[in-house]
């Protein structure tokens, strides 16, 4: 795992190499892996590390990337646009 990326793209493959596998999604209740079919409360999972990566042409393309580890064990990544337009969990 490095310091920082060029490019979202080149951290996740390179954290998917390192394995980092898991797809997460924000949920209501914490973080979701569709795939597993399970969610994990916010208790459940530690934040390793997460990379800044913001758009050189259009502001709305701020992105952050979280390195995820849950209790049971499970590797993913998470992300997350950030910024004046970006959405809220649906309700």
């Amino acid at each position: 795992m490095k310091n920082s990326y060029p490019t979202l793209s080149e951290a996740i493959t390179d954290l998917k190499n390192a394995g980092f596998t898991e797809d997460l999604n924000l949920c209501e209740v914490g973080i979701e892996n569709k795939k597993l079919k399970k969610i994990h409360s916010a208790k459940d999972f530690n934040v390793i590390k997460f990379y800044r990566f913001e758009g050189m042409s259009d502001p709305d393309d701020n992105m952050v990337l979280y390195v995820i580890e849950t209790s049971a064990g499970d590797k993913g990544l998470l992300v997350d646009a950030y910024g004046a337009y970006s959405g809220n969990i649906p309700k």
